[in-house]
């Protein structure tokens, strides 16, 4: 919740930090219109005999340069195939574009589709199923890490290809704590200690804050709750799919938020994409940020002295959530469809994967390109990295369920009033339980 997450010249993708963000405006839209979806035109094959099929890859700077050197190898290594990368839209805008694609009949064969977007998405019958793929693939199932599989299976079927893999962890300003006098935070430490930290670090005179938070009510504002919810034992849904799963654990969940206000702690950042947010700990004003990987390379590069921690928990057991991003294939005749099933997987190989994850700045997808020596050298020269890869054995993903941009539409604007001090949790929390069952209501 990233496929909802750099600033300018730095971003592997579309603003990784917003990569969970995505699907509270318009998958409504989007699957009404994608239920609709025929095939697209042309069976793709050229008078030589090669097949030829469209990727949209949704990339930009690092991220698409790492996408256009893996495609050029496998057109070279694949005679038989001819990929062509396109779309000319980023990450953030793909939903619409694809929505309006299948609507219109003539959509691409692969595109980089936000995990929280597969639900919509994969409404349409020109979605084809990758089950069978994945299940006998070059990679084994099993090998890839539980969140890639779980953002990709819906009812039980492997809807799309794992694309992208990330992880929550805090990153915590080294002279911050030690100009407070603070110990640095160690696994297993607790949400108390989190917000007393973040109280402790907090100096208003100088502008410096202990934490902070987005605040604009999207997905970014909703992925850091989840990891919560799911330590006090709740669910996005409950197993029968009728409720929200939430309805006790929000509470606790969000009286933590409301502790980091009452202190004055933390710093609510009220624009998109949590630019300022991060610009403050990025310029030494801000003790402990919660964020992903991707984040890494601007920290070094503004010299920040830093130290990597799992997330705080309220039981002592590690938790942190995932916001995988996917490969959806579309069905352009038996022979595009081929040719597409078979780039994907060699995507996924880890000979691939490992030069992806280095260059667009994620995690790797299977533990076998964990083990390579090349993600253990690229561990080894980035301080902090081996604690995001390893929060990945306790990682969960958001559900693969139609009405959770409803859900999660309904919980931002609750947290959002309690960081600006609009409503206490309990109203918040219950006007959100409110309009969040309304959705699950709706039949689908």
């Amino acid at each position: 919740m990233a496929a909802a997450h750099r600033p300018s010249g730095t971003s592997a993708r579309p603003t990784r930090r917003t990569v969970l963000r995505r699907g509270a405006a318009v998958a409504g839209g989007a699957a009404a219109a994608a239920v609709s979806a025929c095939a697209g035109p042309g069976d793709g094959v050229d008078a030589d005999g090669r097949v030829r099929i469209e990727v949209w890859h949704g990339q930009t700077d690092t991220g698409r340069a790492a996408m256009e050197d893996l495609t050029a190898v496998f057109n070279r290594t694949h005679p038989r195939i001819r990929v062509d990368l396109g779309g000319g839209v980023l990450a953030d805008a793909m939903l619409q574009k694809i929505t309006a694609a299948l609507a219109s009949g003539s959509f691409p064969d692969i595109a980089y589709v936000f995990g929280s977007d597969l639900a919509s998405v994969a409404r349409s019958p020109s979605v084809v199923d990758l089950t069978s793929t994945f299940h006998s693939g070059p990679v084994p199932w099993k090998d890839f890490w539980a969140p890639a599989r779980d953002a990709v299976t819906l009812n039980g079927r492997v809807r799309a290809a794992p694309a992208l893999i990330d992880s929550l962890a805090v990153v915590c300003n080294k002279k911050l704590f030690r100009d407070a006098g603070l110990p640095l935070p160690r696994p297993g430490w607790s949400w108390d200690d989190f917000t007393r930290t973040a109280a402790a670090l907090t100096d208003r005179r100088h502008g410096v804050f202990g934490t902070g938070w987005p605040g604009v009510g999207d997905e970014d504002t909703v992925w850091r709750l989840w990891p919560m919810i799911w330590d006090l034992g709740g669910d996005v849904v409950t197993p029968d799919g009728r409720r929200v799963g939430f309805e006790d654990t929000g509470l606790r969940a969000l009286r933590t938020v409301e502790a980091l206000v009452r202190t004055r702690s933390v710093y609510v950042d009220a624009k998109t994409g949590s630019e300022q947010m991060y610009r403050l700990f990025l310029s030494g004003r801000m003790g402990m940020a919660v964020t992903g990987p991707w984040q890494l390379p601007d920290i070094r590069q503004a010299k920040v002295d830093y130290h990597v921690v799992p997330l705080p928990s309220y039981s002592g057991r590690p938790i942190t959530i995932s916001g995988p991003d996917t490969w959806t294939v579309f069905d352009n005749g038996a022979a595009r469809v081929e040719a597409a099933r078979t780039f994907v997987t060699w995507l996924s190989r880890p000979a691939q994967d490992v030069r992806w994850d280095i260059q667009a700045g994620s995690l790797p997808m299977s533990r076998s390109t964990q083990a390579l020596p090349r993600w253990q050298e690229q561990e080894d020269s980035v301080p902090g990295l081996h604690v995001f890869t390893k929060t990945l054995e306790s990682a969960r993903v958001r559900p693969v369920h139609p009405a959770y941009p409803q859900i999660s539409q309904s919980l931002g604007q609750a947290i959002t009033a309690v960081l600006l001090g609009r409503s206490s949790p309990a109203e918040a929390l219950r006007d959100c339980v409110e309009e969040a069952g309304a959705a699950l209501l709706i039949p689908r």
